[in-house]
């Protein structure tokens, strides 16, 4: 069968020497929730499963919408024969929720966070050329209370505003290979005031003499910089055509990254982009690029009937941003689920405006455990994306319940922002979206009526939410509003 979904899944940081294992794995189920349970025997793999799709959907080729509390994939891989004397790394794009990874029965890693990615050094446990066992175990306990999870249903089916589950892998696996002396992460921070990108990379090894250089693409103009190769240490790269990036003209300005080591060798290719905008809140506005923007938005769930979190094709992702736009819309509130890094990519070269957000529901955010949890995959998605030009706000809890705030509750938001704020600077944080804050940089409420008479006589009245700014300031902000 062709690859499904065969596209580069990360097309922010992009090199050539990568191999998609997408496709037909063997597949087992049994009942051991234990991370460290050793994998079945072969015999016990009495399924295929079409990876990256999530088993409860259509398209893996399974169908279950049952809970799965144990999941076993199983394949035969091997490494070209091109990548000896690199660094060779598996991705898994989202398994949820919890993940441990084998090759040759050998335990190489594991992973918990069920949208978030993660990726286990293979160097010592395979040889180019020759075919090696992975397996990847996945352990996912929705009721458990613990585990955010979204709008995924606690319930066998789906039930109010709670939808089908999405269990192990539900997201691009491949694997790369890097030069020990190459990129490992790159930041890439805008600066329009400057008309420049500042890049904060890290390598995966140093030796003295090693070189970055960046050739930055302006449509038919360049520019180029080069400084050392080292971890943290900034590049400035200015712009030959430095124009704003807008949703009227998403303009990308392309960089490639090259590690050079002492004898003038490039050991290690990048591509990746970056879009000049500012974000910041004034008053009660917010502003792109100094301007006001109101923000007319779509709140998109991101589900989809055959694939359920995972799109059916790349070319879904963009007919879903072209539907709405057609709509009148001029952006998404990304809602209760992490959307994949492609989606993001053709946000950011369409134009389309993005509030994005944690899927945390599901936790009980008084038990301490879930608040590490979540704030653990939380990080790991703020770093992921946090380069994406398209993406405005972030929210990193929504409709927090004043019926069940305690102390663990108050202090789990308040973290979560300060953790945002920390991961990145240049965007406003909305604490929890709709109903309680704790801190938060835009307040907002959640009010569904579509009758714009009934909207102004509910904010007339005692407000329907708590932890809540001036009223007079919220209703001036309502007054403003089309229609």
């Amino acid at each position: 069968m062709p690859t499904p979904r065969p596209e580069h899944p990360r097309p922010h940081l992009l090199r050539s020497a990568w191999r998609s294992l997408n496709g037909i794995w063997s597949f087992a189920r049994d009942d051991r929730a234990d991370l460290d349970a050793a994998p079945p025997p072969h015999a016990a793999y009495d399924r295929e499963i079409v990876v990256p799709f999530p088993p409860e959907s259509r398209l893996s080729g399974i169908g279950d919408p049952s809970f799965h509390t144990s999941l076993w994939y199983r394949r035969t891989v091997r490494v070209p024969r091109g990548w000896e004397g690199h660094r060779l790394f598996l991705h898994v794009g989202a398994c949820d929720h919890r993940a441990a990874v084998f090759v040759n029965e050998a335990r190489l890693g594991e992973h918990v966070g069920g949208s978030a990615p993660f990726r286990i050094d293979l160097t010592d446990a395979v040889r180019p050329g020759e075919d090696h066992e992975l397996v990847v175990h996945a352990v996912d306990d929705i009721r458990s209370g613990l585990q955010p999870g979204g709008k995924q249903s606690h319930q066998r089916a789906s039930h109010g505003c709670w939808y089908a589950r999405v269990s192990g892998i539900w997201q691009t696996v491949w694997l790369e290979a890097v030069h020990p002396l190459g990129l490992d992460a790159l930041r890439v921070l805008p600066d329009l005031a400057g008309g420049q990108a500042v890049l904060v990379p890290t390598f995966l090894g140093h030796a003295p003499g090693t070189r970055l250089r960046c050739t930055a693409r302006s449509g038919d103009r360049t520019t180029r910089r080069e400084g050392p190769a080292s971890s943290g240490v900034p590049l400035v790269v200015p712009l030959a055509d430095p124009r704003p990036w807008t949703p009227h003209d998403p303009f990308l300005h392309g960089l490639e990254l090259e590690v050079i080591d002492a004898d003038g060798r490039t050991v290690d290719r990048v591509d990746s982009y970056v879009g000049l905008r500012e974000v910041r809140v004034e008053g009660d506005q917010l502003l792109l690029n100094g301007e006001p923007r109101y923000l007319r938005m779509i709140l998109d769930q991101g589900y989809w009937p055959d694939g359920i979190w995972t799109a059916p094709s790349d070319a879904a992702l963009v007919r879903d941003i072209e539907l709405a736009r057609s709509a009148g819309f001029n952006g998404a509130r990304l809602h209760q689920k992490a959307f994949e890094p492609r989606y993001h990519w053709h946000a950011d070269r369409l134009g389309w405006l993005t509030w994005a957000e944690m899927p945390w529901w599901g936790i009980d955010e008084n038990d301490p455990r879930a608040g590490r949890n979540l704030l653990s995959e939380w990080r790991e998605l703020v770093i992921r994306d946090r380069d994406h030009p398209s993406i405005l706000v972030w929210t990193p809890l929504n409709e927090t319940e004043d019926q069940v705030v305690g102390p663990e509750h108050r202090r789990l938001v308040r973290d979560a922002a300060a953790l945002t704020r920390a991961l990145d600077p240049s965007r406003p944080v909305n604490d929890a979206s709709g109903w309680v804050h704790q801190d938060t940089d835009l307040w907002t409420v959640h009010l569904y009526t579509q009758d714009p008479n009934e909207l102004a006589r509910t904010l007339a009245q005692d407000p329907p939410h708590r932890h809540r700014p001036d009223l007079e300031r919220l209703r001036r902000v309502f007054a403003r509003w089309p229609g």
